[in-house]
């Protein structure tokens, strides 16, 4: 598989088989993807592996916890204006269309939401932390790290799921990982092979063309 490819086929999986993935074949993964640029070579990235056992051990974690008293970060700024506002709507009206939960069940859109904390019934996954003290240069490392990631994982024939979501349960991820109060959890990355009969993976995410983001000088 080529880059053009993998680009191509990645998407945002919402319901994994559980077909097993290796600890092995998640940290040649890891360790391919560690070359992903890095301003100065820091590498900010902080990686704990959950799999196999630690991922049931996880499930039983999260359902026995207290919720999580407050965010990570925002993900989103508040009052999130054009043409970001209608991007992110757009693309939840079309997730949820896919599996017919309309715009006023606000239950239904809970339940799918509650799903993030089960990692959509992926078999593994990783959760990505990086140190308070460093700054949104070391952010933007992290991206390319998990880009380069998810594309390995495309290219090896495993689906992925990046979830930003977590920062809604940091407490409970921390008490779990035992990582310290020094670093800032980012994300989670579920990871498996994707269940292609479930109709919410149809989703293909719309792209804004390049006049619209691009000046050409």
């Amino acid at each position: 598989m080529n880059v053009s490819d993998a680009v191509q086929r990645r998407k945002t999986i919402r319901d994994f088989l559980a077909d097993p993935i290796s600890n092995d074949v998640i940290a040649a993964l890891l360790a391919a993807a560690s070359r992903a640029p890095s301003g100065g070579n820091l590498q900010p990235w902080e990686i704990y592996v959950i799999n196999g056992e630690s991922m049931a051990a996880f499930r039983q974690h999260m359902a026995d916890a207290a919720p999580t008293s407050e965010m990570e970060y925002d993900i989103y700024p508040p009052s999130l204006w054009e043409p970001y506002r209608t991007r992110r709507y757009t693309v939840g009206e079309q997730m949820y269309a896919t599996i017919g939960v309309d715009r006023d069940d606000k239950a239904g859109r809970l339940q799918q939401f509650a799903r993030n904390m089960d990692f959509f019934g992926a078999p593994a996954a990783i959760f990505c932390f990086v140190d308070r003290k460093l700054g949104p240069p070391q952010w933007s490392d992290l991206g390319m790290f998990l880009q380069t990631f998810m594309l390995l994982a495309e290219e090896a024939g495993w689906q992925t799921c990046p979830q930003e979501a977590w920062a809604a349960a940091h407490e409970q991820v921390r008490s779990f990982t035992g990582a310290p109060e020094e670093l800032m959890l980012f994300c989670g990355v579920a990871i498996g092979k994707a269940n292609l009969d479930h109709p919410i993976n149809s989703l293909v995410s719309e792209r804004a063309p390049v006049d619209e983001f691009a000046t050409f000088l």
